[in-house]
């Protein structure tokens, strides 16, 4: 790579880091045929990746690897990819698998492509399956891109390349539709708390109904995936919601209530959408 340009083939890969991420792109990549090594900054990483089967990493391996994925913290990001800048082979790509982070925090390590590869997947255990999520790519180098493409391909990612000086409303987004999204769950099971539900039947309750929720979108796409009393129109219920809930729930629901007005668009009545707005923007 710089003078030599990466083949959009299977090539050497070196996964830096033994967390669940780290584990499960080396393992996905392994299954189908990568020749990957993974190289844990800890101890307790290594302990991780022996009993996944995984290959540590030599001094061999650095040398020969032409892809450096780096599956650490975001602030391990510049620290790592600096001691990797002087340790791996001539020319072997840095690629970071942080969402938040641009290709800045890499540096300007002289002679290497630079790239990002951040799967959209909460992985919670490394065994876990990436195929059927997505990926965001981002790099200025081609060779490296087709490589990543490539990567992606096998893993069954599906690609989005996101703009440089747009990361950070990309990242806002995947953060709004995973962690927030667990963060809505519990504004919900609060809200079943002050209906007398106790928690652990309120949490299985309400995980189920969100499943439900998900695949009429998967289904039918958002502004049809859309149900409740704001599509059709009965301010009346969402009054009493509104009365019902605690400061904190009750505003959580006010803002969510707007976003769905306004997806509900041409299928509510003049009237009924003149009465909600009214009521959704009262304090």
């Amino acid at each position: 790579m710089g003078s030599e340009p990466i083949p959009a083939r299977r090539v050497r890969v070196l996964v830096v880091g033994g967390g669940r991420l780290g584990g499960a792109l080396a393992l996905s990549l392994s299954a189908r045929g990568w020749p990957v090594s993974v190289l844990s900054r800890t101890e307790v990483g290594r302990r991780r990746v022996q009993p996944l089967g995984l290959k540590p990493a030599t001094p061999r391996h650095l040398a020969q690897a032409r892809v450096a994925l780096l599956c650490v913290p975001d602030q391990a990001v510049p620290e790592v990819a600096r001691e990797l800048a002087r340790t791996l082979g001539p020319g072997a790509a840095l690629v970071h698998c942080a969402g938040a982070l641009s290709l800045k925090a890499l540096g300007r390590p002289r002679g290497r492509p630079l790239g990002s590869f951040h799967p959209l997947c909460a992985v919670s255990d490394p065994r876990d399956s990436l195929a059927g999520h997505a990926v965001a790519l981002s790099t200025r180098s081609r060779a490296l891109k087709a490589v990543l493409r490539r990567m992606a391909e096998d893993l069954r990612l599906q690609v989005l390349e996101v703009p440089e000086g747009r990361r950070a409303a990309y990242h806002a987004g995947a953060v709004l539709s995973a962690g927030c999204a667990a963060a809505l769950l519990s504004v919900a099971v609060e809200a079943l708390g002050h209906a007398g539900i106790p928690e652990d039947q309120a949490l299985q309750a309400l995980l189920s109904l969100m499943r439900s929720t998900l695949r009429g979108v998967e289904t039918r796409g958002v502004v049809r995936g859309l149900t409740g009393p704001i599509v059709r129109g009965d301010a009346s219920v969402v009054a009493a919601h509104l009365a019902a809930l605690p400061p904190e729930p009750a505003e959580v629901y006010r803002l969510l209530s707007q976003r769905a007005l306004r997806l509900a668009g041409s299928r509510l009545s003049p009237d009924a959408r003149a009465d909600l707005t009214k009521l959704l923007n009262e304090r």
